[in-house]
């Protein structure tokens, strides 16, 4: 079968307006703005009590229709990728309905009526599914037509615990066709990992019970997890699928990581992604020439930790599983790569290496917190509209992706930038959708978090998807309890 060339033709963004400065929340929970600052960024947004991921999902989407002149009925597969979804049962055809609503409100038609709408659930890693199986679906029996995956989660941690820093909303959409403006997606040169990790990050349903949901409508959708564990399988799940990657090119690993000079990966935090990559980087040392075995050996020397220790460690693969258990949660399954690692984020090396693979784009992250399935669609976004705005030339350049999702699984897929890219990239709008922004101060924040209505919000949605009311009816005769009612306001 001949090989099409599909892949990414726009991206569109929607954030909530709610800003919460984590110099401001470091005031208020009396953590060290300077350690947070360093390890998770500048500010995060919290979703609005008219809001759910369904109303950011389909704002997102409707921005991408309107921002690229798609042609609706043309969209023959919308899928979304949610870690947040409220419903057990419906997932993107909700989104497709709310959009069909607004579109034939302003005289279009809508979404195709043959239009498929999954949902993709898998952590963090679900949008980057929903767009493998666009790809997929386009390669076969939806050639010639045009696929949108939006990715749009809530990210909210209990109040005092660690994750709370952390904190994130917002939604991002995709079109996919074959030859595309933006980039082509390698599938075929891609890597791929998954094994099951137990409770590094989870939401057992045993969380909602006993809430009180008597003031609004929203369920607090906190995590179980574990930060030190999940540290530990977000690297190690990183260096499995960056291995299929590489066997399948037949490229020696540390060439390749030397060679590719911009890096996007799922980003919880800011140091996530640059201590997933620098331990990537030392295993590539450890498997390189004798040249590169030595540049590894400096840090080992540094380090105080013989060498040949260290590459024993790199080659013991140890089971992470084993170590989902009290006594051990905190334990490292690479106690000496990681003190290596310590050395190296000292070297200069680290920032030619590191720092500056991950630099397009970074700092816009670090207003996002952490968006679960859209960070790695929005870190993209954010980093070609910089390269746009700064005057880069990406045309015909690798960009490497990696996207991760808890429990465990993880993508690494080449992206090629399309010739024609910065038009595409033009009308991305990501700075725009950034813009909108109203400081919270500690009351509010609190209020939000916690699910209550916030009267004193000086804001009017606009162009935008609200929760208009909740169903209460459980009756014999009609059921609509829980049911969001949506409106767009324009």
């Amino acid at each position: 079968m001949e090989r099409k060339n599909i892949g990414i033709s726009g991206l569109a963004a929607y954030v909530p307006p709610f800003k919460v400065w984590l110099e401001d929340w470091c005031d208020w929970s009396g953590n060290q703005w300077p350690k947070i600052r360093e390890v998770v960024g500048r500010s995060f947004r919290v979703r609005g009590s008219n809001q759910s991921v369904y109303t950011m999902a389909a704002t997102a989407v409707m921005r991408l229709i309107d921002q690229y002149d798609i042609d609706p009925g043309r969209v023959k597969f919308l899928g979304l990728g949610t870690e947040s979804s409220t419903d057990n049962s419906a997932g993107a055809i909700i989104v497709k309905g709310m959009v069909d609503q607004a579109l034939v409100a302003s005289g279009r038609p809508p979404i195709a009526r043959s239009c498929e709408v999954p949902e993709f659930k898998h952590a963090c890693l679900g949008g980057v599914y929903g767009m493998k199986s666009a790809l997929r679906h386009l390669a076969l029996d939806g050639a010639g037509g045009q696929a949108i995956v939006v990715c749009a989660d809530i990210a909210e941690y209990a109040r005092g615990s660690s994750g709370e820093p952390t904190q994130g909303a917002g939604a991002v959409a995709m079109l996919l066709e074959e030859n595309p403006t933006m980039a082509t997606v390698d599938l075929v040169n891609s890597g791929s990992a998954s094994d099951y990790r137990i409770m590094d990050f989870r939401k057992p349903m045993l969380r909602f019970c006993g809430q009180d949901r008597s003031e609004t409508h929203q369920v607090q959708d906190f995590p179980v997890f574990n930060g030190k564990y999940s540290t530990t399988c977000y690297i190690d799940e990183t260096l499995h699928a960056l291995t299929d990657m590489y066997e399948k090119r037949d490229v020696v690993p540390i060439d390749y990581l030397r060679a590719v000079d911009t890096v996007f990966m799922h980003r919880p935090y800011r140091r996530m992604p640059e201590t997933g990559l620098a331990v990537a980087y030392l295993f590539a040392l450890g498997t390189g020439a004798p040249e590169d075995r030595a540049e590894l050996a400096s840090y080992c020397y540094e380090a105080g930790i013989e060498p040949d220790a260290l590459l024993a460690e790199m080659s013991s693969k140890p089971e992470i599983a084993r170590l989902a258990d009290p006594e051990f949660v905190n334990f490292e399954a690479y106690p000496l790569t990681m003190a290596v690692f310590r050395i190296f984020r000292a070297a200069r090396r680290y920032r030619r290496e590191i720092l500056d693979k991950l630099a397009l784009g970074s700092d816009t992250m670090l207003d996002l917190g952490n968006l679960y399935t859209a960070a790695l669609p929005a870190w993209i976004a954010a980093g070609l509209e910089q390269a746009l705005d700064e005057n880069h030339e990406l045309a015909g350049r690798e960009l490497l992706t990696l996207g991760y999702g808890s429990g465990d699984a993880a993508e690494v897929i080449p992206f090629y930038v399309a010739e024609n890219w910065r038009e595409a990239t033009s009308k991305i709008g990501f700075a725009k959708a950034m813009e909108v922004s109203i400081d919270l101060d500690e009351a509010q924040y609190a209020a939000l978090h916690d699910g209550r209505r916030v009267s004193n919000l000086d804001y009017i949605p606009n162009h935008e998807f609200v929760i208009d009311k909740i169903g209460r009816s459980d009756e014999r005769q009609f059921q609509d309890i829980g049911i969001e009612y949506y409106r767009y306001v324009s």
